[in-house]
């Protein structure tokens, strides 16, 4: 059984522990507020309210049995590499984070972090290509180069079966499932005698590249301007980072004393 604490019960800590009811993993909160922790009562093994601001509160609260930490401070970034470096140091092999930007994520990494989490930049990357793209039904990044996708057949690929299509040798593209509508359960796509017919959605693996290429020859029938998930994908930094970006500049300073802090008390 995997033991797992959340400090910090911000949206992204109390989306986890709502989504760790359902598994066989005890969970261990920390919040100082009140009428959070009170609400999760019954629902987890052990609930604190406390400010878990230093080692020896952590070290004190938290089982010697901790699998995995994870940390959610909201708007406290000082506090959340204060809290992170002390996990770090009381031996915890998983410790994720909530970060607002990649500099406050760089830190975080620097005092012992080993998993990163942006929710708000996670969604929009989510959706903004759906948004700005006509025939893209979902999207998944799962690294820098790769995704994961739900297109529509494209014109020129509808009547043929799978093999015929040319779906991974034409476009570099695995298929991966298909479904009739987005109400519909997916189903596994392993019959090469398969016709795709219009109106099918397709669930489809590949790079980013392979992807926009597919998309923006599918635009075409909508638009003669080139793809506007092309346009996207080939910008170095998201408007969402370059929010996060200026954000990161206002609390800089702060977070870099904060961090060097954290080292600091490390080496005593």
């Amino acid at each position: 059984m995997v033991t797992v604490a959340v400090v910090g019960m911000g949206t992204f800590g109390c989306r986890v522990v709502n989504e760790l009811e359902n598994t066989d993993a005890d969970v261990v909160i920390i919040d100082k507020n009140r009428e959070t922790v009170e609400s999760y009562k019954g629902k987890v093994k052990d609930a604190y309210i406390t400010d878990a601001l230093n080692d020896s509160v952590l070290r004190k609260t938290l089982p010697d049995d901790l699998d995995t930490a994870v940390v959610d401070l909201g708007q406290q970034l000082e506090t959340s590499i204060l809290v992170t470096n002390a996990l770090h140091k009381m031996g915890i092999k998983k410790i994720i984070v909530k970060a607002r930007s990649d500099e406050h994520g760089d830190i975080l990494k620097l005092v012992g972090a080993t998993d990163i989490v942006y929710p708000d930049l996670d969604a929009a990357l989510h959706i903004v290509p759906m948004i700005v793209t006509p025939s893209l039904y979902n999207y998944m990044q799962v690294s820098e180069k790769f995704a994961l996708a739900e297109v529509s057949v494209k014109e020129e690929l509808v009547g043929k079966t799978l093999a015929e299509s040319g779906l991974r040798q034409k476009f570099n593209l695995n298929l991966v499932a298909i479904r009739s509508s987005q109400e519909d359960e997916y189903q596994l796509a392993n019959n090469p005698t398969m016709i795709l017919e219009e109106g099918l959605l397709l669930l489809v693996a590949g790079t980013t590249e392979a992807l926009h290429k597919y998309m923006e020859k599918a635009e075409q029938q909508f638009t003669n301007k080139k793809s506007a998930f092309s346009r996207m994908f080939k910008k170095k930094i998201s408007t969402a980072a370059q929010a996060a970006k200026t954000v990161a500049q206002k609390t800089a300073a702060s977070a870099a004393t904060a961090a060097s802090t954290a080292k600091s008390g490390e080496g005593l």
